[in-house]
């Protein structure tokens, strides 16, 4: 997807204006994202996922910056990363690092990092969970744990070709996908990783891997 899109609804979110994001699915399924609530400084669910990390941690697709924000703030050494350089600047507004990167190029501190995050949905990235996983265990520290948000028991998982839905219309076709948290012991295995636990809270489910 092209960083403009997701650019403009970052803007229009963080200044309080209606954003809209989703993407439809290869099976015509659409898939709405709550901009706004990227843009907060805590969601419910949050305390789970960031009690699980002990640093130095890596959050992949930052966005705004709202975990690595809270990370920085309770004193973990944290860096986003993102495509986007509205959502890099807002995550350094928060007082916390960020820099533009493409997960699958060059990342700073790649096999350093003690924990990675793939939350609010950014196991879609790249259209394919298993090649992310594994890209997400080359930069693990040895030891170290890959914290996963995935979709709830039930629920479809998909890989493909989606489009783009924003305030402005259907625009851009990007690889995505979405993740079970059912289906989450394939694409770990196929990517050397086991699952070591999975949990929830307000509605939202989490897994942790590591490398086997």
């Amino acid at each position: 997807m092209s960083a403009a899109v997701f650019d403009e609804v970052l803007l229009r979110a963080a200044t309080g204006r209606r954003a809209t994001f989703a993407v439809r699915n290869p099976l015509g399924r659409l898939h709405e994202f709550d901009p706004a609530a990227w843009c907060r400084d805590e969601l419910p669910g949050d305390a789970m996922l960031l009690d699980r990390c002990a640093g130095p941690v890596l959050d992949v697709g930052c966005g705004p910056g709202r975990l690595v924000g809270a990370l920085a703030a309770a004193g973990h050494t944290a860096l986003g990363i993102d495509l986007s350089p509205v959502a890099v600047r807002l995550t350094r507004r928060r007082g916390a690092a960020a820099v533009r990167r493409d997960v699958f190029g060059a990342v700073p501190g790649a096999g350093r990092w003690r924990d990675v995050l793939l939350a609010d949905g950014n196991i879609g990235i790249g259209g394919d969970p298993a090649r992310l996983i594994r890209r997400c265990r080359q930069l693990l520290a040895p030891g170290g744990r890959l914290h996963v948000e995935l979709a709830p028991p039930g629920s479809p998982s998909w890989s493909g070709r989606a489009t783009v839905q924003t305030t402005a219309g259907p625009g851009a076709v990007l690889p995505w996908a979405a993740l079970s948290i059912d289906d989450v012991e394939a694409p770990a295995a196929r990517a050397a990783m086991l699952v070591l636990d999975v949990r929830t809270e307000a509605g939202r489910w989490f897994a942790t891997l590591t490398p086997r």
